[in-house]
């Protein structure tokens, strides 16, 4: 199991919120229901997965390609409490729901990074660095983005909540220009391969979308802070700054995607980390429309709408690759379960029946 695979829930919230801002409200709520369970049944892979296979999932916090996963468990949550104030009404749920997220935030951020630190042997910058690190950004300007709806209300400091919650919004931002002139540098000056390109490089849209949500939702929660006020045309600035980026980016990740799939040939198949590309989706259509609501931009109100339509399409494929791959999974298992066993263990003879299912998975890069 990656550890990126609570971006099914990331992708699936806001999508549902998209959806929910531009007027679908029957699948919002659908989507509402399918991400609850999945984010609960995710939590309970990974705690098997903890118990289960321990070193497998302590090893995680040490590698390149995969540490930098376990931050969609604070974005996923954050979206979730989102849901539960802005579609629920639930504002104490999304209160708790941010507790949580800033815990797993801390935790995350200062395990990983610590971890990849002091580790003795690395991977070189072109094997170790990809989009995925920019999930960190992501997990980051949640904080910030279900702080601004939960928090000000309920401390008797609005000066002191909204201070804490544009440290976090800046502290995205740095984030994600120490992390993408890393991942520029390995685009242009690297050896890049069609399989280089893997899905989680759409975040170096969607990290810049959300820090654009972030961005508005400082301004709509500015009210009477005397703090705020005084930061209020920096913070527009670079909200501007934060969407113009994310807008550059999509021609470029689309003309790559282009190159990978239909140029080099690179096949379809269903991966978790194409959870990663849902996701900037739905956040581009949703911090477009926040972007019109606060600056008074109505000529840029097409792009929301287009943009929740690419989503709730990339939404359905991925979610049909996820039914599709499981359920062949499921039906190899079983057909390998009921032949006889030559093992003197039957419980190490399922395991090992159940492994090679998994490996026989089709994955994104191979045939499906």
């Amino acid at each position: 199991m990656h550890p990126a695979y609570f971006a099914m829930s990331m992708a699936t919230g806001i999508v549902s919120i998209a959806c929910h801002l531009l007027g679908l409200r029957d699948l919002s709520g659908a989507l509402f229901w399918i991400n609850l369970v999945s984010y609960v049944a995710i939590w309970l892979a990974t705690a098997a997965r903890v118990a289960f296979f321990p070193k497998a999932f302590l090893a995680d916090w040490t590698i390149h390609q995969r540490a930098p996963g376990f931050f969609t468990s604070v974005a996923a949550t954050g979206v979730l409490g989102t849901q539960f104030t802005l579609l629920r009404h639930l504002p104490a749920v999304g209160f708790a729901l941010w507790v949580f997220a800033l815990v797993l935030w801390a935790v995350s951020m200062y395990t990983v990074f610590v971890a990849l630190s002091i580790r003795a042997e690395k991977p070189t910058l072109a094997e170790g660095i990809n989009g995925g690190w920019l999930v960190a950004v992501v997990a980051t300007q949640s904080i910030c983005v279900l702080g601004c709806q939960v928090l000000p209300d309920r401390i008797a400091n609005r000066d002191a909540a909204l201070f804490l919650l544009t440290s976090f919004w800046l502290c995205g931002g740095m984030l994600y220009i120490w992390m993408i002139s890393l991942i520029f540098y390995r685009y242009t000056f690297f050896k890049f391969s069609p399989t280089d390109l893997m899905p989680p490089y759409w975040i170096n849209m969607g990290a810049v979308a959300i820090s654009t949500l972030a961005g508005t939702s400082l301004v709509a929660a500015a009210g009477d802070s005397a703090f705020l006020a005084s930061l209020l045309p920096f913070v527009k600035g670079f909200t501007l700054l934060f969407w113009a980026t994310a807008t550059w980016w999509i021609p470029m990740l689309l003309v790559l995607g282009i190159w990978r799939h239909f140029v080099r040939r690179v096949s379809f198949g269903y991966d978790p980390l194409y959870w990663g590309m849902v996701f900037p989706f739905g956040m581009y259509s949703v911090c477009t429309y926040r972007l019109v609501d606060t600056f008074d931009l109505p000529f840029l109100a097409w792009l929301a709408r287009a943009f929740v339509v690419v989503a709730i399409i990339t939404w359905m494929f991925t979610f049909s690759g996820l039914v599709t791959r499981y359920l062949y999974v499921f039906l190899l298992a079983e057909r390998a379960l009921a032949q006889p066993s030559t093992s003197s263990n039957p419980a190490e003879s399922r395991f090992a029946v159940l492994e090679r299912a998994s490996a026989n998975q089709p994955t994104a890069g191979g045939s499906s």
